[in-house]
């Protein structure tokens, strides 16, 4: 064929576009340019002259540009030609045909045009086969490299690395194994892509130990190498051994790159070192990276979990264009600090700030996604602020992300924590399409709500379904049978959790079954069970025990719990005021003494009694017998005639199994009323009548104000729910969702 020196491209690409019109009169130049190559039976059928043949390497550089602005029509045109001036039989070209469907989302053109060609080469199988990898079917990915080992092919790296792809987004372990077999047997170890690729490959298959041998493995490592270990190490959990990589890429002198420094400053992070993310910082403006905004929004975000929000704002009004992801960054790291937060005051600043910076992104125009409604709604979650939850739940229905699964899935657990579990079942019903995490979190929804049977009948219902639980998923099962009393019930799903899916019990796991006896009153029966596990038990269920010695009467195994509970040196200010009212009741004072010498060794301060409601977008704080707003002594009027009138239907003070009463005042003889009875009476003053009351209390709620609410539950007909730092409590005529039942703690104010 005659070469055409003096032909540019563009003249080139005119031409082609030219011919091609003459092939309109086809209804699939694709189609029919497959039947041509299987038949082989000449030129296709047309009415147009002869098309002039070009030199094949004039096609590759058009073919680049198709690929580059993914059009497929183009593609086709191209193809067109190419079947019409006979140059299909050049392998170059039909290669690249095959990488170009490809890279236009194309497979199936793609793959129609790979089997006809007659003689392929390594560069065909790997297009196909990278192909597949990039367009996120892995499966047929790896079906054509088995093909290709079977065709007696052998790969090259640029072959195996979308294999390496492929399997990492299958997590299949076992191919990768052979495939590392592979590179051992034919010394491909040594080449540093390949240890790229094998590290990156264990890492999602959550084999970390594997990763780091890998990259240890890789005799020349590049910035690529050095990446892939260190945000291996933080998608495995181990932080810290991702920050010693680090540096020692620093102590080998090489030069780490953006993605590196943005992998590094989420390390620092999730290890809240944050002198450390600092010192990334200044690295970042040495060598001129601070500027892109993926590095803008990671140190964005470092401050904000920093609770440096005043830097963080700086930055964000700093930046020239604001991009979704940052406004993602700013509202997840809001709503993150309300958990992290020292005091209520702070968590709901966070969270309102949160709410606040998804209201900016809906003015700006710019429309949310699935994390943006995700974040925001867990902010609405974790302040039980149930209107704003609402508002973003009709945004998330007009905007279409309704639909999607990791969205529902946060309404339900909002609906839920502001204890709405029949607006929570709604969103579950509705979904399209259900995870693990939604089956969880409906059925742990269902437990806190004291709903046992509906939780253990979805439960049955999951499984019919063909959803395999997980060790979160039995939480909320046997939570369930623990608030109802189900003791066979327990038993058959606790072993059924060990021998049919194999997970061995953790410590929530053992707290639900101790929780179920000691409800029971079954206090021998749940120290039997300590035993007979032989699990080592923790804060957590010493004070459940402790507690529950309490209310039974049961003191000797109380003391034994709480010697064993002080061997472990505490952590908890709720333990030692369970510790310390104890004792005082008791009158142990030397044990008093010492528990108050370890509560100073420990720095453990003074419990502060904090209560907050939500009401019309703003916060309303209370403190134990708090008079600061001007409008207190009405407020404590209209509290003191509701107690009066709760007196009347049955109300009295809780005594304990010892018969005293008032055991907070041996501690502080100052309170009266907790801050949860003042934020209720608060609710009860300023929502509309029959409006439900939300409560948000930062430590337990004390068994005398559980009682008192019940009462008030009834005198005012409402709904009142109350979410404390253990569970969510909902009284409703004069009932509580948590059957009546909590390790009750004393405060001192």
């Amino acid at each position: 064929m005659a070469s055409l020196p003096s032909l540019s491209i563009s003249s080139t690409a005119h031409k082609i576009e030219t011919d091609s019109r003459k092939l309109s009169s086809s209804s699939s130049s694709v189609e029919k340019g497959l039947s041509f190559h299987r038949s082989q039976e000449g030129p296709l059928e047309s009415s147009t002259e002869a098309l002039q043949p070009f030199e094949p390497a004039l096609y590759t550089p058009l073919l680049q540009r198709c690929s580059e602005i993914k059009s497929l029509s183009a593609a086709e045109a191209l193809h067109a030609h190419v079947l019409k001036t006979g140059t299909h039989e050049d392998l170059l070209v039909s290669t690249s045909l095959v990488n170009t469907y490809m890279k236009c989302g194309a497979s199936a053109h793609a793959h129609k045009l790979f089997n006809v060609i007659p003689q392929k080469n390594i560069v065909t199988w790997t297009a196909l086969i990278s192909g597949y990898a990039r367009n996120n079917q892995a499966d047929e990915a790896v079906r054509v490299f088995i093909q290709l080992r079977e065709s007696g092919f052998y790969p090259t790296n640029f072959t195996l690395g979308p294999v390496f792809n492929a399997c990492s987004s299958l997590y299949s372990m076992e191919l990768g194994k052979q495939l590392h077999g592979y590179i051992i047997k034919y010394h491909l170890e040594s080449d540093t892509s390949m240890g790229n690729s094998l590290c990156s490959l264990y890492s999602k298959c959550r084999r970390l130990e594997y990763a780091v041998k890998a990259f240890q493995r890789i005799p020349n490592k590049n910035v690529i190498s050095w990446t892939t270990i260190i945000s291996s190490c933080g998608d495995n959990g181990n932080a810290e051994l991702g920050l010693k990589i680090f540096h020692d890429m620093l102590l080998e002198d090489a030069l780490p790159n953006e993605f590196t420094l943005t992998s590094a400053l989420s390390l620092c992070t999730e290890t809240q070192s944050f002198g450390l993310g600092k010192q990334v910082h200044a690295f970042c403006v040495k060598y001129g990276c601070e500027s892109s905004v993926p590095m803008k929004n990671s140190i964005m975000y470092f401050y904000l979990k920093s609770g440096e929000t005043k830097e963080a704002m700086r930055l964000f009004n700093g930046m020239e264009t604001v991009s979704l992801i940052t406004w993602n960054a700013m509202i997840a790291g809001h709503a993150q600090l309300i958990n992290i937060a020292k005091d209520g005051a702070s968590a709901q600043r966070s969270g309102m700030a949160a709410l606040n910076m998804f209201q900016m992104l809906h003015e700006s125009g710019m429309k949310p996604d699935l994390f943006t409604f995700s974040s925001v709604l867990s902010a609405c979650s974790d302040l039980v602020a149930l209107e704003q939850g609402e508002q973003v739940h009709a945004q998330a229905m007009k905007t279409g992300f309704l639909s999607d699964v990791v969205v529902n899935s946060a309404l339900v657990t909002m609906y839920n924590k502001c204890g709405c579990i029949e607006k929570a079942a709604k969103a579950f019903v509705e979904m399209s399409s259900r995870t693990l995490i939604s089956w969880t979190s409906m059925i742990t929804a269902y437990s806190q709500h004291g709903r046992s049977i509906e939780a253990l009948q979805l439960f049955e219902d999951m499984r019919m379904a063909g959803v395999k639980p997980n060790k979160i998923t039995f939480v909320g099962v046997l939570s369930a049978c623990s608030h109802a009393g189900l003791v066979k019930e327990a038993e058959h799903y606790f072993n059924m959790m060990r021998k049919e899916y194999k997970i061995e019990p953790v410590i929530d796991h053992y707290a639900c079954m101790v929780d179920m006896f000691v409800r029971l009153g079954q206090m021998e029966e749940a120290f039997m069970f300590v035993e007979r596990t032989g699990f080592e038990p923790n804060e957590i269920i010493w004070s459940i025990l402790i507690a529950g010695c309490r209310t039974h009467g049961n003191m000797d195994l109380c003391y034994y719990a709480a010697e064993r509970l002080l061997e472990q040196r505490p952590k908890e200010i709720e333990t030692y005021v369970l510790l310390l009212n104890m004792y005082l009741s008791a009158g142990r004072w030397q044990d008093v003494s010492k528990v108050r010498k370890m509560m100073k060794e420990e720095k453990i301060g003074s419990i502060r009694d904090r209560s907050w409601i939500n009401i019309r977008d703003k916060i309303y704080y209370f403190r134990a017998d708090d008079r600061s707003y001007s409008w207190s002594s009405e407020l404590y009027v209209f509290l003191e005639n509701l107690i009066d009138k709760a007196r009347c239907l049955g109300y009295i003070p809780y005594k304990d199994a010892n018969g005293s009463e008032g055991e907070e005042e041996k501690i502080s003889s100052s309170a009266v009323h907790h801050s949860e009875r003042l934020a209720v009476a608060f609710g009860l003053l300023n929502l509309p009548k029959e409006a439900p009351v939300r409560i948000v209390k930062n430590i337990s709620m004390c068994r005398d104000c559980h009682s008192a609410v019940k009462y008030f539950s009834i005198l005012t007909k409402r709904e009142i729910v109350v979410r404390d730092s253990k569970r969510l409590h909902r009284f409703r005529d004069g009932r509580c969702c948590c059957g009546d039942f909590a390790h009750w703690l004393r405060l001192d104010g």
